[in-house]
C-alpha cells in the first residue's frame, strides 16, 4: 500500500513539475525582432490561412480570412471574413483597447466577457473564451492564442484551444499583411 502511494506522489509530483514548464511567458521575447506593433500591423487590410488540427493532429478543417483593420488612438477595429474549407462563412469583429505598458482588452460577439492579452518584443498573447457552435449546439472553449512577427509582413499564430483544461485543439494561422 505505501509503495503504491509513494508512486502515485512521485506521478502527481512529476505531473505538476511538467505542468509548471509548459507554460511560457511573453517577457521572454522582449529583445525579439522586429519588434511587433499592435496597432501598427493590425491596421489595413490582411490575408491568413489556417488550420484547426484535433488532439491527435489531424487536420479537421482549413479555412481563409480575410481582415480589415483600423486603429482609431488607443482602439481598433480587426473585421474578420472567414471561409471554411467546406463552404462554410463566419464573420467575427473584435475591438480591441490599447491599455498601456503592451497590454490589450478585446471583444467581439462570439467571445464570452474580455479577452486580455500582452505584447513583449516579436510577440502577442492573449486569452479569451469562445463560444463556438458545433452540430447545433454551443460550447464555451478557452483560448491559449500566441502571435510571433516574423517580418514587416509576415506573422505566424499557434492557439490551443480546451475545455475544462483539457486540449482539444489548436489553430494554426500565418498572416500576410498586403
Amino acid at each position: 500500500m505505501k509503495s503504491r502511494l509513494a508512486s502515485a506522489s512521485l506521478a502527481l509530483m512529476a505531473a505538476l513539475n511538467l505542468g509548471g514548464c509548459a507554460s511560457q511567458k511573453v517577457e521572454t521575447y522582449a529583445n525579439e525582432k522586429p519588434v511587433l506593433e499592435l496597432a501598427q500591423y493590425f491596421n489595413g487590410t490582411l490575408d491568413a490561412y489556417g488550420v484547426f488540427t484535433d488532439r491527435s493532429g489531424s487536420v479537421v478543417k482549413r479555412f481563409t480570412v480575410v481582415m480589415v483593420c483600423d486603429w482609431q488612438g488607443d482602439q481598433g477595429t480587426l473585421d474578420e471574413d472567414f471561409t471554411y474549407s467546406d463552404g462554410s462563412k463566419q464573420k467575427r469583429v473584435w475591438h480591441l483597447t490599447k491599455l498601456g505598458n503592451g497590454r490589450f482588452s478585446g471583444k467581439a460577439d462570439d467571445v464570452v466577457g474580455e479577452a486580455r492579452g500582452e505584447s513583449s518584443g516579436n510577440t502577442f498573447h492573449w486569452n479569451y473564451t469562445l463560444s463556438l457552435p458545433v452540430d447545433g449546439k454551443v460550447y464555451e472553449v478557452q483560448f491559449d492564442d500566441w502571435m510571433y512577427l516574423v517580418g514587416d509582413k509576415v506573422m505566424l499564430n499557434k492557439a490551443t484551444m480546451s475545455k475544462f483544461g483539457i486540449r482539444l485543439g489548436e489553430v494554426t494561422l500565418s498572416f500576410f499583411k498586403r
